[in-house]
């Protein structure tokens, strides 16, 4: 056979193999070829660099259903650009599905599970570049903290939005269904009319419709620079989605050839453009635990302080669900993420110059949009629809370290009353559920924070309870744990520090009056410091909910939700320290 054809050993390294050409070429690297080659790749494709295309599909949940297709796509271009993909596999948790049950608390663990698991993979097979296919809530921004501990050339594309359902005759999506549970409980409709919004909701593949966390978090990566624009923003169900796939893939091979690497796309300034898309859309209150987490594995910072700085100065322009009227789909019919960035860009509100990983300026990007004539989703920057953007952050003496309100839903501003306290959000869900909240009531769910629930459950059953029975506009929710970017409302969210770690939300006791002030960015418990340090000497932490496996690892690692409650900074490093000092 040598005489027929010259062996392989000698030809020149591609340019592109930086990394994989240790895995696969010269006669020490015979064996890796060998079982490269009992997968189906020939010479040829082993001479070539090797991309990587991380899925996160998995059968439980429309959110991420398309993938498999859309990774046929995606190597078809990496091979027509000359490359060789790898696709593999990671994990999923959906948080529509799990909402309201244990299961739920898995959904914000599995954020560093995904990003874990995308990095052993490709660090462990050497590739030269990566494309990473996210849908459902947790896998965008894992995709984007995966790429900056990489530090590879690659990108993240969403597989896009579900399609509106319907009930009623009007646009629905998973949100409408949960409200729907509510107006049940409440008897304003039927069993019957229920099941028609469970039927009719959720058309096929996509995740939720609405700016809830994936849509929020797919416009965030594409102001980061780290999505190509417009691409993310085509549903999951239209044709085009597969010809994006492709053109991706083409995209990662021209990345590799000139090394573009994740770490010269991502920076403060980029960071701040992210902030700015959440603030001007009404986006989902979870981008203030993605941001910060995605911003550290770039090394950066980006505090609580710095989103309320931005959304203070930036204009809600866009009238999407759940605030609004719009959904995601609407969003991309009207014109796409660009023609939020052409208004912002009006007020230099963004800062234009910032570069994009298909080679554009963010400037360059709004310049090429194009609003469809007649849109209404997108206001135009002189007439928005508030003056300031959808979320801001709260401090005082019930928050220290500080809170997450979302604006774009309520006109309310400032609420007071008796505290109704829940250990969990079961709790609470029961008492919405029997009808035994009042008006005026400030809910308070604790011990549901990144340590004590463990991982932070969203709060999309209760807070949709809530709606459904009329009493959105008449109460105050506030929680230790998140909300769903469906969520809206008077809510507050991530109040830190926790409860499960002493935090002041602990020892908040049934009827103790709370305030909030959103113009003065202040939550109060109205008791005497000398009452509260009673209390405090009385309290003890709760005994760990989980004492092995991945629960009781997150636990004892993840940092303060003020913090992005990650697992790789401050609680690591005092692990690390604890074992090294014996």
């Amino acid at each position: 056979m040598a005489a027929d054809r010259p062996l392989p050993y000698d030809r020149p390294v591609d340019p592109g193999k930086r990394h994989s050409h240790a895995l696969t070429d010269g006669p020490d690297r015979a064996a890796a070829r060998a079982m490269l080659k009992a997968v189906g790749f020939s010479d040829d494709d082993l001479a070539q660099p090797i991309i990587g295309v991380a899925t996160t599909w998995i059968e439980t949940m429309p959110c991420n259903i398309n993938q498999r297709r859309l990774a046929e796509f995606v190597k078809q271009g990496i091979r027509a650009a000359g490359g060789t993909p790898m696709e593999f596999n990671t994990v999923a948790v959906s948080d529509g599905v799990s909402m309201g049950t244990e299961g739920m608390k898995a959904s914000l663990i599995s954020r560093e599970v995904i990003a874990d698991s995308i990095e052993l993979v490709a660090r462990g097979h050497l590739f030269d570049g990566i494309v990473i296919l996210v849908g459902c809530d947790k896998t965008i921004p894992a995709g984007a903290m995966a790429l900056g501990r990489l530090d590879i050339p690659g990108l993240v594309l969403y597989n896009g939005t579900i399609l509106p359902g319907t009930y009623k005759g009007q646009p629905a999506d998973v949100v409408t269904v949960f409200e729907a549970i509510g107006a049940y409980r409440a008897g304003t409709i039927t069993l019957d009319e229920l099941y028609e919004a469970e039927n009719g909701a959720c058309p096929g593949a996509g995740a939720c419709g609405g700016q809830f966390t994936a849509n929020t978090m797919s416009m965030v990566l594409e102001f980061l620079g780290l999505s190509p624009a417009g691409l993310n923003g085509i549903p999951a169900e239209d044709p085009a989605k597969d010809e994006a796939a492709r053109r991706c893939g083409e995209l990662v091979m021209t990345l590799v050839h000139h090394d573009v690497r994740p770490s010269s796309i991502v920076t403060k300034r980029s960071l701040e453009n992210a902030v700015a898309a959440v603030a001007a859309t009404g986006g989902s209150t979870n981008a203030v635990l993605h941001l910060p987490a995605i911003a550290a594995e770039y090394g950066l910072s980006l505090s609580l302080d710095e989103f309320t700085a931005v959304a203070d100065r930036t204009p809600l322009i866009a009238d999407m669900r759940p605030g609004g009227r719009y959904l995601a789909a609407d969003m991309y019919q009207a014109g796409g993420v660009g023609i939020v960035m052409k208004e912002l860009l009006k007020r230099d509100l963004l800062h234009g110059g910032e570069k994009t990983i298909d080679g554009r300026t963010i400037a360059r990007i709004a310049e090429d949009a194009v609003a469809t004539e007649g849109q209404r989703v997108v206001h135009p920057i002189e007439t928005p629809i508030k003056p300031f953007g959808g979320l801001t952050i709260l401090r005082g003496s019930l928050a220290p370290e500080g809170c997450v309100v979302k604006l774009a839903g309520h006109e309310r501003k400032t609420h007071r009353g008796p505290a109704r306290v829940f250990n969990n959000e079961n709790e609470c869900y029961a008492a919405v559920r029997d009808r035994k909240i009042n008006k005026g009531d400030v809910l308070v769910i604790r011990y549901e924070g990144p340590v004590g629930g463990p991982g932070m459950q969203e709060m999309l059953s209760v807070t949709a309870a809530i709606q459904g029975q009329g009493l959105g506009g008449d109460i105050l929710l506030l929680t230790d744990g998140r909300f769903s970017g469906g969520t809206h409302g008077l809510m507050i969210g991530h109040v830190a520090p926790e409860a499960a770690v002493g935090g002041p939300i602990a020892l908040v006791e049934e009827g103790d009056i709370i305030s909030v002030d959103v113009d003065a960015k202040a939550l109060n418990l109205e008791v005497d410091e000398a009452v509260l340090a009673e209390r405090r000497a009385r309290w003890a932490p709760p005994a760990p909910r989980y004492t092995t496996g991945v629960m009781a690892k997150y636990a004892a690692l993840v940092s303060s939700a003020s913090l992005g409650a990650v697992t790789n900074g401050a609680a690591l490093q005092r692990a690390l320290d604890a074992r090294m000092n014996g």
